[in-house]
């Protein structure tokens, strides 16, 4: 395990808040459109490893055009630019509707709809998995290679092209001012009667990868470790008796009313629901990254391997891994999985990266292994301590 250092978590802060600022801005809304219903799988897109199968670019993008439509799933407009990311595809794509459905959902919600869906054209294409439920379910998968392969670091993505990361953030704090007057600068304050009945996650911690890492932050806070997170869902117990957690899902909404004024998320999405969503944010939000030793998580890219639009699914991951899209999830304050690459050739968006700082290398992340064992542990004592 290793820690980042106060100055690098003060500077992420801090940079983070401009680049939050921007990526709010440029955020537009997801489509809703349906698919075609005249949509139908290519088998030679469904089996095609790389764009070079269907004759390079110019042939994924006609094979997608033809299907028409492609469907995404639990990707929320303000998280991470996604409805920058969204009405960016639609523009550059025209012919091809996106539908964006259950944009509040879970990685096991993307899994569950993927099951219950299969063989109907309204399935899930892609998934944006947290690791613990991709390392579950990847028989659920088709193997694909993006043309800048390359570009991702080789312990950033499955070696035959099933998955590969693509951002992240850091596990933050964020907290309305106007009723928490000081910062917290370790989870045990949490625990504080200042606290009472304000502490909230996102979701389920079995369920959802944000949920679950706010557990994971709490174990390092409390002598855990990535190997160990029974100190975490311990915390959460301790948090519960003490009357301090607050089951209730927090959205933009419920930070604006006040019904949860202290959520524990990733840093990218406190600070979209601050002062840097203008108009719809929270004046009086404040997202702290606490000192000591960080965590971070890289979400996952992949494909259905039953996906009803799979050419369309392709074309999105050419997509998300172009300068273009890599330096808008920069933008929101997550960082790339491609940003050295776009470092040594020049692609990256120099002003923001230079506001934010170079991506901290050393955070706590939980390899494939250990989100599995922490993911068994959860399963099994999470509702019980909570109870």
């Amino acid at each position: 395990m290793q820690t980042l250092p106060k100055k690098s978590v003060r500077r992420l802060v801090a940079g983070l808040a401009f680049t939050a600022a921007v990526g709010i801005a440029l955020t537009g809304c997801s489509s809703s459109a349906t698919a075609g219903s005249g949509s139908s799988a290519d088998s030679n897109a469904a089996t095609a490893t790389s764009a070079a199968d269907l004759g390079g670019m110019d042939g994924l993008v006609k094979a997608a055009n033809a299907e028409g439509a492609l469907n995404v799933i639990t990707l929320p407009p303000s998280w991470a630019n996604y409805g920058k990311i969204i009405a960016g595809f639609e523009k550059k794509y025209p012919k091809i509707k996106i539908t964006s459905a259950n944009p509040n959902g879970s990685s096991a919600d993307e899994v569950a709809a993927a099951k219950s869906l299969k063989g109907q054209s309204t399935a899930p294409d892609v998934f944006d998995l947290g690791t613990a439920v991709l390392s579950q379910n990847t028989d659920l998968l088709a193997k694909y290679k993006v043309s800048n392969w390359a570009d991702i670091p080789a312990d950033f993505k499955d070696p035959s092209g099933a998955w590969y990361y693509d951002y992240t953030g850091l596990m933050s704090i964020g907290y309305d001012s106007s009723v928490i007057k000081t910062a917290p600068t370790s989870v045990k304050d949490l625990l504080d009667s200042a606290y009472k009945n304000k502490v909230s996650i996102k979701g389920d911690p079995t369920q959802a990868n944000e949920a679950a890492s706010a557990v994971y932050l709490a174990a390092l806070g409390n002598g855990g470790s990535a190997d160990d997170v029974q100190p975490g869902i311990d915390f959460f117990k301790s948090l519960k008796s003490a009357g301090n957690f607050n089951s209730t899902l927090p959205t933009q909404a419920t930070v604006n009313s006040g019904e949860t004024p202290v959520v524990i998320q990733w840093s990218y999405n406190n600070l979209a629901w601050g002062p840097a969503a203008g108009s719809a944010g929270n004046p009086n939000w404040k997202t702290v990254v606490l000192p000591g030793t960080a965590l971070g998580s890289y979400y996952n890219q992949a494909i259905n391997k039953d996906a009803p639009h799979p050419a369309a699914a392709r074309l999105w991951e050419e997509y998300l891994y172009t300068p273009e899209v890599q330096n808008l999830y920069l933008a929101s304050g997550a960082y790339p999985a491609t940003l050295a690459a776009m470092e040594k050739a020049g692609t990256v968006d120099k002003a923001t990266l230079k506001t934010v700082g170079e991506a901290p290398s050393d955070f706590v992340q939980l390899s494939t292994d250990q989100a599995s064992k922490a993911a068994t542990l959860l399963t099994a004592g999470w509702a019980k301590a909570v109870s």
